[in-house]
């Protein structure tokens, strides 16, 4: 079973700041609060680490397949990942100021249909997760601050 999640939220900052900061991907779980840890790798690669349900983690290497500078970064994860997925972020300008980010993300949870219907119960949905994602990713690049709440 497949899970198909877009969301875009306005940040009042430059692509190029954005792009540069969400291009670090060690700095993703600064935001995203699922994420535990991505380590950036060699050869466009990363390891990351999500938090899952019942205090268990899942982990996988995932690589760049498309980067163009200020603009896009799409990725996907490798042979062998506990969750094979695959997404981008887009960063286009807006007209009266600012910037659109736009993220669309595909994957296929550990446990099929099972695995992501006990995810939902545990209140990790991940349309809901990203949403919460993008709001703190705003939070912290227009006030350099994210005000936390328990995870």
């Amino acid at each position: 079973m497949s899970i198909s999640v877009k969301k875009s939220v306005t940040i009042n900052k430059s692509p190029e700041e954005l792009y540069r900061f969400w291009h670090n991907f060690e700095n993703l779980p600064r935001f995203m609060n699922h994420l535990k840890s991505v380590q950036t790798l060699e050869n466009q690669r990363s390891h990351w680490v999500m938090k899952a349900p019942l205090d268990t983690t899942v982990e996988w290497d995932a690589e760049i397949i498309d980067d163009q500078e200020n603009e896009m970064i799409a990725w996907r994860s490798l042979e062998g990942a506990d969750v094979h997925s695959a997404g981008s972020v887009s960063f286009e300008p807006e007209v009266g100021g600012g910037t659109e980010v736009k993220v669309t993300m595909e994957y296929n949870p550990p446990g099929g249909a099972v695995g992501a219907a006990i995810a939902k119960l545990f209140g990790e949905a991940p349309d809901q997760q990203l949403d919460e994602d993008l709001g703190r990713f705003k939070q912290m690049m227009e006030t350099g601050d994210v005000q936390s709440t328990a995870s």
